[in-house]
């Protein structure tokens, strides 16, 4: 199992659009990814439990994952959530 902490660099933060991509990108993965932020963990595969995140941009999360390949899992959310277009 592996985990990191991220900041959310996503100017509109994760509203409906950046969510669904955040969900196909995590879906492309055999581990299981966990999104947590304050005292909520939710399953990075999911689009309505990442929309009851209500992350804005600026935001740490901590990113887990567990599986096969939980190190690429991470590393391509990484590279999702930091993007800054």
């Amino acid at each position: 199992m592996l985990s990191k902490k991220i900041t959310i660099k996503i100017p509109a933060g994760l509203e409906a659009r950046p969510v669904a991509l955040l969900v196909q990108v995590a879906s492309q993965y055999e581990s299981s990814i966990y999104i947590e932020y304050e005292d909520k963990k939710v399953n990075a595969k999911s689009i309505m439990g990442m929309m009851s995140l209500g992350l804005a941009a600026g935001e740490e999360v901590e990113v887990t994952a567990s599986g096969n390949d939980e190190g690429t899992a991470i590393a391509e959310i990484e590279k999702y959530l930091a993007a800054q277009e």
